[in-house]
């Protein structure tokens, strides 16, 4: 198993998937990475949601429809966004417990952003790519009915794409750190 280092190094955003399962286990351990993220005063605000095959497939139409609101889609641009629904092997949905008080909600949303990352870390660390997408999708009503996702309970923060990756995925060219690092007295 590659060191948290080597992980944390190697970890990408995968937009093209082969269409093949995930195992279950690299699912499971992924969640449970998730679930050991820090959260301020305890709240674990994560909610996360396992969306099935037919669900997945009236998200694809639902995003049909968004995506071809202003124009009708041509059919490669149809089947491209079918791809995107269906090839990954699994779609979660991660969700934040909504608060009234402006602080917990950021801070919570802190919390499920920290458990998103360990998701993808563990999924990374297990040879299994990942991406964490929003969009006028994620924020649809009708994506939260699908979904079964109470919009006055929860807000959705992304829905998580995991899969084997259909090809290589190069590092982004980062801008050195010096850039991003400041230091005071």
């Amino acid at each position: 198993m590659p060191s948290i280092h080597e992980t944390i190094r190697t970890r990408r955003t995968i937009h093209d998937y082969a269409p093949v399962p995930v195992p279950e286990e690299a699912i499971q351990r992924a969640l449970e990475a998730a679930h050991c993220a820090p959260c301020h005063k305890t709240t674990w605000p994560w909610r996360f949601t396992r969306v099935g095959p037919r669900a997945r497939e009236a998200l694809f139409a639902l995003n049909v429809r968004l995506k071809g609101a202003k124009a009708p889609l041509d059919p490669r641009q149809a089947a491209k966004l079918r791809e995107k629904m269906m090839d990954p092997g699994a779609l979660i949905v991660a969700s934040q417990v909504v608060s009234a008080d402006p602080e917990r909600l950021r801070e919570d949303y802190a919390a499920v952003a920290c458990a998103i990352q360990n998701f993808s870390l563990s999924l990374t660390a297990d040879g299994v790519g990942s991406k964490w997408g929003t969009g006028g999708i994620t924020r649809h009503a009708e994506a939260y009915a699908l979904l079964g996702i109470d919009p006055a309970v929860e807000q959705i923060v992304g829905f998580l794409w995991v899969g084997q990756p259909s090809r290589p995925h190069p590092a982004p060219v980062r801008p050195p750190l010096s850039a991003h690092v400041r230091t005071t007295d």
